[in-house]
């Protein structure tokens, strides 16, 4: 007990996770295990540099989106004695149930000068508590119109990683929450401490916050489930060669009905919003990858270059590089 209390007194970093209900698992291992790797030499997991816990706002364990129990080992008291709060953001459906003595420990962090953190969409727990006016809060795209129709006073970015605005700090989740935990980590502990940390988990070397957020490849809103869920299945099976009568297999439809009622609520087909989605996805990996044309051509669901390029030449009038080259020179 005294040497772990002489390692929490050393500690350059001192970092307090709130788990929302149904709290995303990745975000808070990413973010966690950043601070582990960074705060021992190698990979000993001794908490000299860093010290982190898990504080206690729903009176035991916490059970994340896939069923993995946490359980808190600290109070939900003094938020002075930490640098950063940590709210790990859960589900949204049916709404975050987040007790009222977070929100108010939220708002006695503020107030005490301690710097908030919203991984994923803790950005929405903070901004329900108010801690996010007059910030620049970063939200998912895959959220932005809930957050948007929700916070409308609020400026938020969905094109970007994180954004660390003043003593507030948040991010679209995913594997960006350790490059935000590495841009905490180099202000507070050192580079070195961050880099090695991002390299031992087999990242890049700490990305800056302006790093660009894979966004939604197309902005077509859909107001029939039915067509929701179909549009949801050509976006993760884009890169597949299956014809739109073995998508609808899922959805226990038929394709000429899926036809209709996808014409009905968006104005096209299946198979022309797959090819916008490709397009979209084809210029935005031109744009901003480094994969070779012949893996973006792949990663669009063609399997042959010739008809890939043709492809792009008709949706784009230039060829695959032509558009690589058209980004690189709007970035520069």
């Amino acid at each position: 007990m005294e040497s772990h209390a002489h390692e929490k007194a050393e500690s350059k970093l001192r970092v307090g996770f709130v788990l929302s209900p149904r709290f995303t698992l990745t975000a808070f291992a990413g973010f966690v295990d950043a601070l582990r790797l960074a705060a021992d030499e190698g990979d000993r997991s001794r908490p000299l540099l860093a010290h982190w816990a898990v504080l206690d706002a729903t009176h035991g364990p916490v059970v994340s989106s896939c069923g993995v129990s946490v359980t808190p080992d600290a109070p939900l008291a003094s938020p002075e004695q930490y640098d950063y709060l940590v709210v790990v953001g859960g589900l949204l459906h049916g709404g975050q149930q987040v007790p009222v003595r977070l929100m108010s420990f939220l708002r006695e962090a503020a107030a005490a000068g301690v710097n908030l953190v919203g991984l994923c969409t803790g950005s929405f727990v903070l901004a329900r508590a108010g801690l996010l006016d007059g910030h620049v809060a970063c939200v998912s795209w895959f959220h932005r119109e809930e957050f948007a129709a929700e916070f409308p006073d609020c400026r938020i970015v969905s094109n970007q990683m994180f954004v660390a605005d003043r003593d507030r700090l948040t991010c679209a989740g995913g594997t960006s929450v350790v490059h935000l935990a590495a841009h905490i980590i180099e202000r507070f502990i050192g580079r070195a401490s961050a880099v090695k940390a991002l390299r031992i988990m087999i990242e890049e070397q700490p990305l800056p916050a302006r790093t660009l957020q894979p966004e939604e490849v197309v902005s077509v809103r859909s107001t029939d489930t039915v067509v929701h869920k179909a549009m949801l299945i050509l976006e993760q099976k884009l890169d597949s060669a299956a014809t739109i009568d073995e998508l609808c297999e899922p959805l226990g439809i038929g394709r000429r009905q899926l036809e209709r009622r996808f014409q009905r609520d968006v104005g096209l087909s299946p198979a022309e919003y797959r090819s916008r989605l490709r397009l979209e996805r084809a210029r935005w990996l031109l744009q901003n990858t480094d994969l070779d044309v012949i893996e973006v051509s792949f990663e669009c669901g063609f399997h042959e270059g010739a008809s890939f390029a043709r492809f792009v030449r008709r949706g784009t009038g230039m060829s695959p590089r032509d558009v690589r080259q058209m980004g690189r020179r709007a970035a520069r």
